[in-house]
C-alpha cells in the first residue's frame, strides 16, 4: 500500500536522469584520452611472430634429426662394426687367375679332323693316318714300326704343296711333360700349328698346319725347323729340317 508523499512524480524522475546524463556528457568532454601507443604494439607483435617462427624451425630441424639418429645408432649398436665400402684392389692378378695354357685336342682311335678342304687327319694306336687335296688316298706313318723311339724326344715331318698352298704335318713324341703348342718355320715366316693326341698318355702325338705357299718358295725346302713346347714353354721336341 502506497503512502501519499513517498512515491516521486514521473515528471519529476525524467528530469533528474536528463540532469544527469548532460552531466556525464560535460565531464567527458573535459578528459582528453592519452595517445595509443601503436608503434610499441606492432614492435611487440613482430617480436610475438618471430618467436612463433623459430619455435616452428626448431621443431622441424628435430624431425630431421631423428631418422639421423636412428640411422647412427642403428650402424654403431654394440657388437656391429661401421660398414666401409671395399676399396678396388691394385694388385696383379694371381697366377691362378691366367689363362691355362693350351693343350692337344683329344681324339678317338679312327675320329677325322678336318684341317683344310682335303685335308684329314686321324690317329690309331699303330700311328698317323692323312688325306690332302693333291692325293686323296690315305697315308700312314706308324709309330710301332721300330723307326722312332719314344724315349728320345723327337719330330717328323710331311709337307705336301699344290700351287698356293702347303699342308704340313708330323709325330712328336718323347719329351718331357704336356705337348702345348707347334710354331713351324718356313719361307713365309712362322706358322702356328694344332697338336692332336689319343685318349691316356700314349707318349706321342700329331700336329698339322697349313699356309700359303709363294710362287717363288722352293716346296722341298719349305720348313726349315719345327718346335714343339710344353705348357710350361720349354722345348718338347724340336726338329731342324735344314
Amino acid at each position: 500500500m502506497n503512502h501519499p508523499g513517498t512515491e516521486a512524480e514521473p515528471g519529476t524522475e525524467h528530469a533528474d536522469t536528463g540532469r544527469l546524463r548532460e552531466a556525464l556528457a560535460e565531464a567527458a568532454y573535459d578528459i582528453t584520452p592519452s595517445h595509443l601507443p601503436l608503434a610499441a604494439v606492432e614492435r611487440r607483435g613482430r617480436r610475438i611472430r618471430r618467436r612463433r617462427g623459430a619455435t616452428v624451425i626448431a621443431a622441424g630441424c628435430g624431425l630431421l634429426l631423428v631418422p639421423l639418429a636412428l640411422v647412427t645408432l642403428r650402424g654403431t649398436s654394440p657388437g656391429t662394426e661401421p660398414i666401409t665400402p671395399p676399396a678396388a684392389s691394385t694388385s696383379a692378378p694371381s697366377a691362378s687367375s691366367a689363362a691355362p695354357a693350351p693343350a692337344p685336342r683329344i681324339v678317338t682311335p679312327g675320329e677325322q679332323v678336318t684341317a683344310a678342304p682335303g685335308f684329314r687327319l686321324w690317329l690309331t694306336a699303330e700311328g698317323e693316318h692323312w688325306t690332302v687335296p693333291t692325293f686323296p688316298e690315305p697315308q700312314f706313318r706308324s709309330v710301332v714300326d721300330g723307326n722312332i723311339d719314344p724315349n728320345t724326344p723327337g719330330v717328323s715331318l710331311q709337307s705336301e704343296t699344290n700351287t698356293n698352298r702347303a699342308y704340313l704335318s708330323g709325330l712328336y713324341y718323347g719329351g718331357k711333360g704336356t705337348a702345348s703348342t707347334v710354331e713351324i718355320q718356313t719361307q713365309t715366316g712362322t706358322v702356328h700349328g694344332k697338336l692332336i693326341e689319343l685318349p691316356g698318355h700314349p707318349g706321342w702325338g700329331v700336329w698339322y698346319a697349313t699356309t700359303h705357299l709363294e710362287p717363288d718358295d722352293d716346296p722341298v725346302d719349305f720348313v726349315s725347323q719345327v718346335t714343339v713346347r710344353d705348357t710350361e714353354g720349354r722345348i718338347y721336341a724340336r726338329l731342324k729340317a735344314r
